[in-house]
């Protein structure tokens, strides 16, 4: 059997703490080739879209995002020279785009010495596909998940940073609610704090939960996936990056996680209790995208800015 994803042979001890270059055999998966893209991306919610140009550099702030004036699958079907950047986010809410991210990530546990994803602790298997016109950048940010970062198209240049002793990004800005969005602060002296990995076709990295990077295509277009998971204690983290946000957004700033144990554990109640009663009202992109305005305003539905609307 061919495995979807292979780690160096020292990888195994490193797994899920901290990043190193991998291998995979995805990159002519069928799945993943732009005409494929094309009928997914006319299967997805509006929702699930975020686009903008890719002239940018890695210092980008929200408010100075270009955006590109062309519908989510003509910005793919234009993807050659329409200048623009692009995520389909979960993709895994199509069933074949959910088997293939499964498959995956057990294949990742099995080069990790495990069984499965299950046996890893894998939870919460997404998968998000990047599709850039050359010389795009991906502004510096965190993701709030484990990454196995594949490139399946053109060559990427993936900077990344540790941030276990928050030199690169403060705990504040970690901190995360709907309408912050994930671009942080960046100088160009951090550069030496970090690991560049020039990825082709069939190259990847793993990259840990909240480690901040920014990412430049090369010459030609390109295709990546990010197949990410969490674990109960990354689940349990992001729901306190999440209250914090939101007490700090009203005025009331809070120690990170882990400072105070007791007060920890009720804002994570008060976070699952409130999803739980929003939950049964997010079913429609209608819905989602109402409940976001209403709760934490415009600026929670960003990704729906097109050139007209911004």
């Amino acid at each position: 059997m061919v495995e979807m994803i292979t780690f160096p042979k020292d990888a195994k001890d490193k797994f899920q703490d901290t990043s190193f270059q991998t291998s995979h055999s995805l990159s002519d998966h069928p799945l993943l080739q732009l005409p494929a893209l094309i009928d997914l991306a006319l299967k997805m919610d509006r929702d699930q879209f975020e686009y903008s140009s890719g002239d940018t550099g890695p210092n980008q702030s929200f408010e100075d995002i270009k955006h590109i004036d062309l519908e989510p699958v003509e910005v793919i079907r234009q993807i050659e020279d329409c200048g623009a950047w692009m995520v389909l986010k979960n993709v895994e809410t199509i069933p074949e785009y959910r088997k293939l991210v499964e498959d995956a990530l057990d294949s990742g546990a099995r080069a990790a010495g495990l069984k499965s994803r299950h046996d890893a602790g894998m939870i919460d298997a997404q998968g998000f596909i990047f599709v850039s016109s050359a010389h795009s950048t991906t502004a510096f940010h965190t993701d709030n998940e484990q990454n196995l970062f594949v490139q399946l198209r053109g060559r990427k240049d993936f900077h990344a940073f540790e941030n276990r002793d928050r030199e690169v990004v403060s705990d504040a800005g970690l901190e995360s609610y709907p309408g912050k969005h994930r671009n942080h602060a960046y100088v160009d002296n951090i550069e030496e704090l970090g690991t560049v990995y020039e990825l082709e076709p069939g190259q990847g990295i793993f990259l840990p939960y909240i480690w901040p990077h920014w990412v430049k295509s090369g010459e030609e277009f390109t295709i990546s996936m990010a197949i990410t998971w969490k674990t109960d204690e990354i689940v349990r983290n992001n729901k306190l990056l999440f209250a914090n946000g939101m007490m700090r957004k009203v005025g009331l700033p809070q120690s990170p996680p882990g400072v105070h144990p007791m007060w920890d554990n009720i804002k994570v109640a008060g976070y699952s209790l409130s999803r739980a009663m929003i939950e049964p009202f997010r079913q429609s992109e209608r819905s989602r995208r109402f409940l976001r305005g209403l709760l934490f305003g415009r600026k929670a539905n960003y990704y729906y800015q097109t050139g007209k609307e911004a």
